[in-house]
């Protein structure tokens, strides 16, 4: 009868055990699975940063917060216009937010801060500036020939922005060191919203 009762004490103690156990990872397997998914979407979906320039006034003020999507360039090729967080190429420590200007293989010749694109066909257009508040233009004259597999970019505070145009090291962003394209500012809320 004792061995009986032992055994049968053993028995409930390792099904005590079990069920203790089973708890603890019932109660586990949440949290890690939602650790997983936010490195997941934080490393390899989206990126969150804080400007901490006025370099793209008046379209992001000093100190907004922005949402990065990363899956953009990973799946196409950055374009015209875009908004774009990249790693500074003279210090890649540091991440920059520029508009993309000038594509690869494309010839951009700046004349009393009017910025004009020859694409590979010859054909050469000015390009649209609404984005520049006219207390933010400059003078700037210079002409850049965009290598392939490269992208020109400029602040829209084209009268204080350190980009393209002012690099000593390259003039230019490699297409692998984008981070991703701007897609919304989150905060402060009173401006929050899409970004062109």
């Amino acid at each position: 009868m004792s061995k009986k009762g032992i055994s049968t004490t053993n028995a409930e103690d390792k099904e005590i055990k079990k069920t203790k156990l089973r708890e603890i990872l019932e109660f586990l397997a949440p949290i890690i699975i939602a650790l997983v998914v936010a490195m997941i979407l934080k490393y390899c979906v989206f990126a969150n940063i804080q400007v901490p320039s006025g370099s793209m006034l008046n379209t992001i003020q000093e100190n907004d917060r922005l949402i990065v999507s990363r899956l953009d360039y990973k799946f196409g090729d950055p374009e015209r216009f875009d908004i774009a967080v990249f790693k500074n190429p003279e210090d890649e420590k540091i991440l920059f937010v520029k508009r993309i200007i000038g594509l690869p293989g494309e010839t951009v010749d700046i004349v009393d801060g009017t910025v004009y694109v020859t694409g590979a066909d010859g054909k050469t257009m000015k390009l649209r500036d609404d984005f520049v508040a006219p207390e933010n233009m400059d003078r700037y004259n210079g002409t850049f020939v965009v290598p392939e597999d490269s992208y020109f970019v400029m602040g829209d505070n084209r009268d204080n922005s350190v980009d393209s145009r002012y690099w000593t090291t390259t003039n230019f962003v490699s297409r692998d060191k984008f981070v991703g394209k701007v897609m919304f500012r989150y905060y402060p809320f009173n401006t929050a919203g899409k970004l062109e």
